[in-house]
């Protein structure tokens, strides 16, 4: 009357209560710890993305997509360098600069720092600096002014603020009649950033590129053009394309070059992480083979019952194989109801904790990121699922395997 057999049996073999509460014990267990391993891959591969995510356009918020340098003497005439490298469609802009370690001093206070030298009407074209601004204006950077962005966290270490003048130190000296003596300069402080990158907020500071030019004795030469293209993912092609296309022999460095390293190592801890929960849902999985097997023990007469009735072996197989799949999908549909639920409201949850406790779990000071980003990604969800289904799938085939080599012979002999 029911078709298929096998599905209506297995799944009526589900919703009975067992004899062997033991067994129904087991099988709860192994759906929640399917739910709990497919809802913790979810939440914390959104995470990881999250962060890879923030890292990233933080990063690139401060940094150009590439960067061309000159291999031997940097061309002092760079406004038709960035003209030509603007005529190329998929660059956005291009901007000169010039860069270099100095120290800077302040109320007893000493920190060295990366200054670059920039055009903030051209820098804005490759990064966006004006949007970080958290005091004063890029704009107010003029040549001959000697005016001085600071990052939020060097101001602090500084004890700097707007209208303050700090004092900088450059590593070249000057030969005077006293002896040599360490070149310096007073500066104005006129603007204050906050990436939310710490290494950046804390080490990196921007004055005019005519005031860098004089402060390190350049002579108008430049450091480089850094570049921003529509697709920051082409940025390693792309950049080798500018860089043909100029007069000249030039070196060139895309953002992936430049960080390599530091996104490989994340692109290698998501992996690493998802292997890891994997085996978690794995251990849920596997726990079906164990509920299986006390299962078809405890059928052993109803199997052999339906064989006598002409039920083939393989319709045993499939019936148990149902009842397992049962368990598996009811275990992944819960975990990705609650690994989207919590995926898409970790960056409310995790302040409430935090308040709640009374701690930080992401010191700004030690971390780039001290918030918990999350990015939910629909092919990181199939993908999961696909994974916890699998996993349940194969686990029943023992178990199933098992039950269909029943001899109705030996199970009824004692009944």
């Amino acid at each position: 009357m029911f078709k298929p057999i096998e599905l209506y049996i297995g799944w009526r073999y589900t919703r009975a209560k067992r004899r062997n509460h033991f067994v129904s014990f087991i099988s709860l267990t192994s759906m929640i710890g399917i739910a709990l391993g497919v809802t913790t891959l979810i939440t914390v591969l959104s995470v990881m993305n999250g962060f890879e995510q923030q890292l990233r356009e933080r990063i690139l918020g401060m940094v150009s997509h590439a960067t061309i340098h000159g291999v031997a003497d940097n061309p002092a005439e760079w406004q038709p360098l960035v003209e030509r490298a603007e005529r190329n469609p998929r660059v956005e802009g291009a901007a000169p600069y010039i860069q270099g370690e100095v120290m800077i001093t302040n109320a007893g206070r000493v920190s060295g720092s990366l200054v670059r030298g920039i055009l903030p009407t051209y820098e804005q074209r490759v990064a966006d600096i004006e949007g970080k601004m958290i005091a004063g204006d890029l704009s107010v950077l003029q040549a001959g002014e000697y005016g001085i962005v600071l990052g939020r966290d060097l101001a602090l270490l500084l004890q700097a603020d707007i209208g303050d003048k700090v004092t900088m130190v450059t590593p070249e000296a000057s030969i005077s009649v006293a002896g040599v003596l360490p070149r310096v300069k007073r500066f104005t402080v006129v603007g204050l950033f906050q990436s939310g990158m710490y290494e950046y907020d804390r080490a990196v500071s921007f004055i005019h590129m005519e005031d860098a030019s004089r402060v390190f004795r350049t002579g108008g030469e430049i450091s480089g053009i850094r570049l921003k293209f529509d697709d920051l993912m082409a940025a390693p092609w792309l950049a080798r394309e500018v860089a043909a296309e100029l007069p000249g022999y030039y070196s060139v460095r895309d953002w992936t070059v430049q960080h390599y390293n530091f996104f490989r190592a994340v692109r290698t801890e998501k992996t690493v992480m998802f292997v890891i929960l994997t085996l978690i849902v794995a251990v849920a999985a596997f726990n079906i083979v164990s509920t299986l097997v006390m299962v078809v023990t405890d059928k052993q007469a109803d199997i052999a019952i339906l064989r006598t009735l002409g039920i083939s072996p393989a319709s045993v197989m499939g019936i148990f194989m149902v009842q397992g799949a049962v368990i598996g999908v009811i275990g992944t549909i819960l975990g990705v109801i609650c690994g989207v639920a919590l995926a898409l409201n970790v960056e409310t949850i995790v302040p409430f904790i935090e308040r709640l406790a009374g701690v930080q779990f992401l010191p700004g000071d030690v971390y780039p990121i001290s918030d918990m980003p999350s990015d939910l990604r629909i092919q990181d969800v199939v993908r999961i699922a696909g994974i916890a289904l699998l996993l349940s799938l194969l686990a029943t085939l023992y178990p199933a395997w098992r039950a269909s080599r029943t001899a109705p012979a030996e199970a009824l002999r004692y009944e």
